[in-house]
């Protein structure tokens, strides 16, 4: 059976902000299932975009149009303190997928015993990303606007994700909005906002220490 495709299309003229405009789309853009980046320096409007895209936010001018079962994760998402993550899983994630997901928190080493209140940013942001992942209709294109999803991550959680990522690029569409730590990092398809304008560069071996510049 072949799945839903999930996919954003941007039309030229597009523009985000709170009442007036913090940055502005000239060309058509659309993306695709998989991975695709999100830069921008500080306050130039990645979350905008996001919250925009999520319809949380509405537009300030232009058209956008998303196919697929959209969902939302702000970096500043908290759950109840006294609440561990074990909890959570059992509360948001389907009955049928919860060995998984207690399995994968235990790959990453989460301890999903501990309150949310105790513990670190990065596991704080590994139940977040476990919770958005089990999320993920199986029989649907979906889309995963991820703001910010590596803050406080260590190396390896970082690197099982991006894993998982690969192997459901098919029917999952993200949208991520990072700070990337090293250069090499490859971002083929990325979404740049500098300037007041949204760019989208999209090339093989693109990454990086050759995006950084442009901003």
């Amino acid at each position: 059976m072949t799945l839903p495709s999930p996919s954003i299309l941007m039309s030229p003229g597009f523009e985000v902000g709170y009442g007036t405009p913090l940055a502005r789309l000239e060309d058509e853009v659309v993306l695709g299932g998989g991975t695709h980046f999100l830069l921008a320096r500080n306050g130039r409007g990645k979350t905008t975009l996001l919250r925009t895209l999520a319809r949380t936010l509405k537009q300030v001018a232009g058209n956008f149009r998303t196919a697929g079962y959209t969902q939302y994760l702000p970096e500043d998402l908290r759950f109840d303190p006294e609440v561990p993550a074990k909890t959570l899983f059992r509360m948001l994630v389907p009955r049928a997928q919860r060995a998984a997901a207690l399995a994968l928190a235990e790959r990453i080493e989460l301890d999903v015993r501990k309150p949310y209140g105790r513990l670190s940013t990065g596991n704080r942001r590994k139940t977040s990303l476990i919770l958005a992942e089990f999320s993920v209709r199986p029989t649907g294109g979906n889309i995963l606007l991820l703001d910010e999803p590596f803050s406080g991550l260590d190396v390896f959680a970082r690197q099982t994700f991006e894993e998982i990522w690969q192997e459901s690029a098919a029917n999952v569409l993200r949208l991520v909005s990072c700070h990337p730590d090293y250069d090499a990092m490859e971002m083929p398809s990325t979404l740049l906002i500098e300037g007041g304008n949204i760019r989208y560069l999209k090339r093989p071996g693109q990454n990086w220490s050759s995006l950084q510049q442009l901003l």
